[in-house]
């Protein structure tokens, strides 16, 4: 695991993208808002190209936010007039969008990278031709497929939608007494992908990056915790052995080297009782699960996104400390304008806020998230566990 034990050192054999050059963000997200500030700190200009409206978490930190679909040819071409390097901060960009900007600009990660895991049964497919351990699946388009697939796979299992799944979205699962006609209605005209349902024991993470040139600086297993399909909590470092933790870092370099990925990405993954791990999904761009690095990492998973993606060496992907990272949804807000008080959290001498900027809070949205650091892992989550009582 050399590739992935530490960081690379300055090479020069490519040309780096220096200041006083400028980032293209594709999408105005909170994920886009955080590469921002570490471009700006590092005397970068950021443009955002995004279909929200002006304003977007990421605009805010932007020099130029051009708002507009991702299909209008004329807006595009005035945004890639005015960047250097281009990156997406989601993955849901529509393939047309990502072979233009591939055809005037270096995009990182390139479009191989973001069309194959936008969608399901790419990215599915992508693993099994890889060798890349994950659950057991099938590919249907009709109820006669789903029948099939349920059949050899065994129930339970879960059904998903082959493209625009996330947070728990698109998905159902199929129980010993579930009737399969009504479980297909909500697929039915879609492809689909059923999976092997893995009766994990907890769930992990790898978020890490790799260069023009193909280094690899990894941060370590995080341990995550959800509810109702989304993130809640993770715990960093992950309390899994050392031989878990290795599976999970040799799965995230397959995964990178597989889809020649430049650029910061995060697999999510299972731990089984029998000790295997198992992909589950990856992101091609920074993670939820990845936030705590802000804090507790000598480089975060944005600033190696912005090295990378500008062809320069990574840093030191290095833990200082350990942290536990609580996601801070919508439903904690007392009203859609109204925040909560959030004096316990700023009181606390070792956790840090952050907020996204987001115009107003509904349930279920990713509104914020702190990062609580602590001599051990232990203290963390006690602080996590008192803090979360009072707001």
């Amino acid at each position: 695991m050399s590739t992935t034990s530490g960081f690379a050192p300055l090479s020069m054999s490519f040309s780096p993208f220096l200041p006083p050059s400028t980032i293209g963000i594709l999408g105005g997200g909170q994920l886009g808002r955080m590469l921002a500030l570490e471009a700006r700190r590092s005397g970068y200009r950021v443009a955002v190209f995004t279909d929200e409206p002006p304003g977007c978490p990421a605009g805010q930190f932007a020099d130029v936010e051009i708002n507009a679909a991702y299909d209008d040819t004329a807006a595009l071409e005035r945004f890639l007039a005015q960047v250097d390097v281009v990156t997406a901060e989601f993955e849901n960009i529509p393939d047309a969008c990502l072979q233009a900007v591939e055809a005037v600009k270096p995009l990182r990660p390139g479009r191989k990278a973001i069309y194959t895991t936008q969608h399901r049964e790419r990215e599915k497919l992508f693993l099994r031709e890889n060798g890349i351990a994950c659950a057991g699946f099938r590919i249907v388009e009709t109820l006669e497929q789903l029948e099939t697939a349920v059949a050899e796979l065994g129930r339970p299992c879960v059904i998903k939608t082959a493209a625009f799944g996330y947070d728990g979205k698109g998905q159902a699962k199929v129980n010993t007494d579930t009737d399969l006609a009504t479980a297909w209605q909500p697929f039915e005209g879609h492809h689909a992908v059923v999976e092997q349902w893995i009766p994990f024991v907890c769930e992990v993470s790898v978020v890490g990056a790799r260069s023009v040139d193909g280094r690899m600086a990894v941060h370590g297993v995080v341990e995550n915790q959800h509810a109702h399909h989304i993130l809640d909590v993770s715990l960093a470092p992950a309390r899994v052995s050392p031989e878990i933790a290795e599976q999970a870092l040799e799965l995230w370099e397959a995964v990178a080297t597989g889809l020649e990925y430049v650029g910061t990405m995060a697999v999510e993954l299972f731990v089984t009782a029998e000790g295997r791990v198992l992909v589950n999904e990856v992101a091609p761009r920074p993670h939820n699960s990845g936030h705590y690095t802000i804090d507790a990492c000598v480089t975060n998973q944005f600033q190696q996104q912005m090295r990378a993606i500008c062809g320069l060496s990574l840093g030191d992907p290095t833990q200082h400390t350990p942290a536990v990272m609580v996601n801070l949804l919508g439903d904690v807000w007392p009203s859609e304008h109204v925040h909560p008080d959030w004096s316990p959290i700023l009181g606390h001498p070792r956790a840090k806020l952050h907020l996204y900027g987001k115009a107003s809070a509904r349930a279920k949205r990713k509104m914020g998230h702190y990062t609580v650091l602590g001599d051990s892992l232990d203290e963390a989550l006690d602080s996590v566990t008192q803090l979360r009582t009072r707001y």
